[in-house]
C-alpha cells in the first residue's frame, strides 16, 4: 500500500521538472525590426540576405546592413515619352552617415579649373642648314696656305680660311685690268661695248669666289693677285677640312665647311597620336643631360608630313638659340611640349569608376543620399579628367571607397548596370 501511495507523488515530481526544462530552452524575444527594412545583406556579398539586424556575413564576417522598401510609387503620365524609361538609368539611394565614415567615404566638390598639357619626346641636335657654309673650288689651283688647319676652330665674320694659287685666276684678272685700261682710253662710241666686257669680266671673277671688295680694289689698284683667299661669311665653327697644303684642286673640289651655332635645330620625335596638337609657333622647352637643371627656349617650325613606319612617330624641327655653343650637333636632347588646353569642370581621377561601357561617379546629395551618374570624360590631365558632360560644378562627388558604394548601390538597385 506504501508503494501504491508514492506513484501520485513521483508523477507530480516528473511534471514539474518537465515544465522546467521547456522554460529553460523558451528561444529569448527577437528584437523588434524596423517596418522600413526590407532585408539586411552584405555589401561584399550581395548573395546573402537577412532578417537579422544584428546578422553578420557568413561569408566574411562583415555587418549587415540595411536594404530599405522601396515606397515611392511612380506618378502615372500622360506623355508618351515619359513614360518610356531607360532600365539602365540610375536612380539615387540611401546609406546611413554612420556607414559611410566608417567604410572611409570621401568627397571632392568640383570646379573649374585650367587645363594645361604636356607631351614630351626625343631629339638630336643639328646644325642650322640656313647658317652653314660650304665652300667648293670653283677654279683650278693649288693649296697654297691653310689659315684653319682642324676641325672645332672657332672663326670671326670675315677671318681668312685659306689662299689658292690659280694662273686662271692671274690671266682673269689681267684681262680686267686691260678692259679698264681701255675703257678709259676709249671714246663715246666704243664706250659702252667696253663697259659690257669689263662687267663680263667682273661677273667671272664673282663666279670664282671673289667679293666685290675685292674687285674693286683690284680696279683701284690695277694689280692683279696670284692668289684667292677665301673668308668667312659667318662667325661659327669649323666643320670639316678636305684639304691640305700644297694639294692641287680641281673645279668641285670640297674645302672647308663653316657652320654658325649660334641657332641650330633639334629634330624631335612625337608619337602619331600627338601630333595632331601641335603646330607650327608652338613653344618648345629642350633639355640635356650635359647640363642638369637648364633649359634652351625653342619655337615649332616644321612638322615632317612623313612618318618613320618602323617607329610610328613623326618629326618635329625646333629653331633654338644657341648663343654659347652648348648644344652641338648630334647630342641627344629632350624635348618638352606644354600647351594650354583652356578651361572646363575638372572631376579627380579616382572620383571616377570605369567599367568599359559606362564611367560612374556617385554625386553627395547631403544625409547619406548619393546618386550613380554616367558622364562622359575628355583628355587626362594629371590627377582630374575633363569633364564633358553629366557634371557641374559645385557638385559634391565620392572620391574614396567606390567600389563598395557601387556594391550598396547594386544591392539596392540603384545602379543596374554597368
Amino acid at each position: 500500500m506504501k508503494n501504491f501511495r508514492s506513484i501520485p507523488a513521483l508523477i507530480t515530481s516528473v511534471v514539474l521538472a518537465a515544465l522546467f526544462v521547456t522554460a529553460c530552452h523558451r528561444p529569448a524575444p527577437q528584437p523588434k525590426a524596423d517596418d522600413n527594412v526590407d532585408y539586411y545583406t552584405c555589401t561584399m556579398h550581395p548573395s546573402v540576405r537577412s532578417h537579422d539586424p544584428h546578422g553578420k556575413c557568413p561569408i566574411c564576417s562583415m555587418d549587415l546592413v540595411p536594404v530599405m522598401k522601396k515606397t515611392a510609387n511612380p506618378q502615372p503620365t500622360t506623355d508618351a515619352s515619359a513614360a518610356t524609361t531607360n532600365d539602365d538609368t540610375p536612380s539615387e539611394f540611401t546609406i546611413s552617415p554612420a556607414r559611410l565614415q566608417q567604410i572611409g567615404v570621401t568627397y571632392a566638390t568640383l570646379e573649374k579649373r585650367p587645363f594645361w598639357h604636356t607631351i614630351r619626346g626625343v631629339g638630336s641636335v643639328a646644325f642650322d642648314e640656313q647658317h652653314h657654309w660650304s665652300y667648293v673650288t670653283r677654279v683650278e689651283g693649288y693649296i697654297q696656305q691653310l689659315s684653319v688647319f682642324s676641325r672645332g676652330e672657332l672663326v670671326e665674320k670675315g677671318a681668312p680660311l685659306l689662299t689658292i694659287y690659280s694662273p686662271d685666276l692671274l690671266t682673269t684678272q689681267n684681262e680686267l685690268i686691260g678692259l679698264l685700261n681701255a675703257r678709259d682710253q676709249s671714246d663715246k662710241s666704243a664706250l659702252e661695248s667696253t663697259r659690257q666686257l669689263v662687267e663680263s669680266a667682273e661677273q667671272r671673277l664673282r663666279l670664282w669666289n671673289i667679293s666685290d671688295e675685292q674687285i674693286a680694289k683690284l680696279e683701284k689698284t690695277r694689280k692683279p693677285q696670284e692668289t684667292l683667299t677665301l673668308y668667312s661669311p659667318f662667325k661659327g665653327v669649323v666643320q670639316d677640312i678636305n684639304v691640305e697644303q700644297g694639294r692641287k684642286v680641281m673645279p668641285g673640289d670640297r674645302l672647308v665647311d663653316i657652320a654658325d651655332l649660334s641657332s641650330v635645330w633639334v629634330w624631335a620625335d612625337f608619337y602619331q597620336d600627338e601630333l595632331p596638337m601641335l603646330k607650327k609657333g608652338l613653344p618648345v622647352g629642350i633639355t640635356t643631360s650635359s647640363y642638369d637643371g637648364e633649359k634652351f627656349d625653342g619655337q615649332i617650325s616644321i612638322i615632317d608630313p612623313f612618318m618613320n613606319d618602323a617607329m610610328r612617330t613623326g618629326r618635329v624641327r625646333v629653331d633654338v638659340k644657341n648663343p654659347d655653343f652648348k648644344l652641338r650637333p648630334n647630342m641627344y636632347v629632350d624635348a618638352e611640349v606644354t600647351m594650354d588646353m583652356g578651361e572646363s569642370v575638372a572631376v579627380p581621377v579616382n572620383a571616377v569608376l570605369p567599367t568599359g561601357k559606362h564611367d560612374i561617379v556617385f554625386v553627395s546629395k547631403g544625409e547619406g543620399h548619393l546618386e550613380p551618374r554616367f558622364i562622359e570624360i575628355g583628355r587626362k590631365y594629371g590627377d582630374y579628367y575633363e569633364v564633358q558632360s553629366g557634371l557641374a560644378a559645385g557638385e559634391s562627388v565620392v572620391t574614396s571607397a567606390n567600389f563598395l558604394i557601387d556594391a550598396e548601390a547594386r544591392v539596392q538597385g540603384a545602379l543596374k548596370s554597368w
